[in-house]
């Protein structure tokens, strides 16, 4: 393979021409005399026998073929810049992969704001996202199979930073039977009905929020309950972010329960191995503590 004839401070130096709009713009911005920066334009479209520039008026304007190699070129000084980023990760002890244990009752959105803010920081860090329910994200730790996780368990030996609280509200479908009493529900009136709940994904079993062992339909995800509520096929606690809009629609309708109507669940944060955690695990960290906060604030 053939070394390359043109430099990327060349390629740089002609970006920034265009960029800044002019030569004596482009030398202040790269802080050159205006004599050097016209040097290497004219070096880079010596050596590549092509005309890039022409000059129009004080002003340099791109021709058909510097079009068309200027786009090529910010790919090649992006690259180059991450393959520069990526070095200096692994100098710092970045992790090539973070494991991440999400309590399936953690707004998605949440998640979704964290990973975004990470993603440019973290580079080529890769992103192992594991979605869990109740004692999931406990077992995952315990088995030495995440570094990160949001759990509503602290396993014991591992420490922990609150996150979130996050509110549960019993609802069903504005048609459902439950609606129809007309009045204040009891627990017994619940029992007659189906109730619909999301299983524990670890090897537990955890029996958390069950009326009675009849009429109950088990899920594997608060989506899947979630639907499965909207279409008035039964009743359950669903995580409030993620019913505001169907309550104000009129889709779901909140039960109006004697006792236990609104339940809380407090989220945390749980370090594998603190101590040993590395910079790509503690940002992420951070991130989430960041988001978690806002959405407290808002």
């Amino acid at each position: 393979m053939k070394s390359p004839k043109v430099s990327l401070d060349q390629w740089r130096t002609l970006q920034t021409v265009i960029d800044a709009g002019g030569y004596a713009q482009a030398a202040r911005q790269l802080h050159r005399s205006q004599s050097s920066v016209s040097y290497a334009v004219n070096q880079l479209q010596s050596r590549l026998n092509l005309k890039l520039l022409q000059i129009n008026g004080r002003k340099a304007i791109l021709t058909e073929a510097g079009k068309l190699l200027l786009q090529r070129s910010r790919q090649l000084i992006t690259e180059a810049s991450s393959i520069e980023q990526q070095a200096r990760q692994i100098q710092q002890g970045w992790e090539s992969e973070v494991r991440l244990a999400v309590e399936a009752s953690y707004p998605t959105q949440l998640i979704m704001d964290a990973l975004q803010r990470f993603q440019p920081l973290g580079n080529a860090t890769r992103i192992r996202l594991d979605e869990v329910v109740l004692s999931g994200a406990e077992e995952l730790l315990l088995n030495g199979e995440t570094d990160l996780a949001i759990s509503p368990i602290i396993p014991p030996g591992f420490l922990a930073d609150e996150l979130l609280r996050v509110g549960f509200t019993a609802v069903a479908h504005p048609d459902h039977p439950l609606h129809r009493l007309g009045r204040p529900i009891s627990s017994h009136d619940l029992s007659r009905e189906t109730h619909v709940i999301v299983s524990d994904s670890g090897s537990k079993g955890i029996d958390a929020g069950w009326i009675t062992d009849s009429l109950r339909w088990t899920v594997s995800s608060p989506e899947s309950a979630h639907k499965i509520i909207s279409n008035g096929l039964g009743f359950g606690w669903l995580p409030d972010k993620e019913i505001e809009d169907e309550l104000a629609k009129g889709r779901l309708k909140i039960l109006p329960l004697t006792a236990g109507q609104h339940e809380t669940a407090i989220l945390y944060l749980v370090y594998a191995e603190l101590d040993q955690a590395g910079p790509a695990t503690r940002q992420l960290a951070e991130i989430l503590k960041q988001v978690s906060a806002e959405t407290k604030m808002a």
